[in-house]
């Protein structure tokens, strides 16, 4: 990916054109990029929100874990998940590599926000508050 000193476009004025090919290619070619390149867009965000969503339920799973003063990781249950995420990767045809990186990361982003939650349960436990309640200050 070719990386260029550009500010970062405000997302409100996403413009679905924007190519650093316009005027350069053929403009059969270039509608046909940009109308591949809607999908893409539409799957982008897609991904998004069911990130979000995935985010909602682990932070529900961060809560439980802390009022239970349990870990915030799950060796076993994250290495099962691995193992099926890399399976349904290779159904899908997609590198189980590049799956279980991905699903990693995720995993280590539940894990820090599951110890950030447990940190404010014991602060609003020693002060007093309700645990969720400052948690969602």
């Amino acid at each position: 990916m070719t990386q260029h000193n550009l500010p970062a476009p405000d997302p409100d004025d996403f413009d679905p054109s924007a190519s650093s090919l316009a005027g350069q290619v053929d403009n059969a070619v270039m509608a046909e990029l940009l109308s591949i390149r809607s999908s893409i867009d539409n799957i982008d965000a897609t991904l998004v929100y069911l990130l979000a969503e995935r985010f909602k339920a682990t932070q529900k799973v961060g809560f439980l874990k802390a009022a239970h003063r349990l870990p915030a990781g799950d060796p076993g249950r994250e290495a099962a998940q691995i193992a099926r995420l890399r399976r349904l990767a290779e159904d899908a045809h997609l590198d189980p590599a590049f799956a279980e990186k991905f699903l990693n990361f995720i995993i280590g982003e539940v894990i820090r926000h599951h110890e950030a939650i447990a940190e404010d349960h014991q602060t609003a436990a020693g002060s007093g508050q309700h645990p969720q309640a400052s948690a969602l200050a």
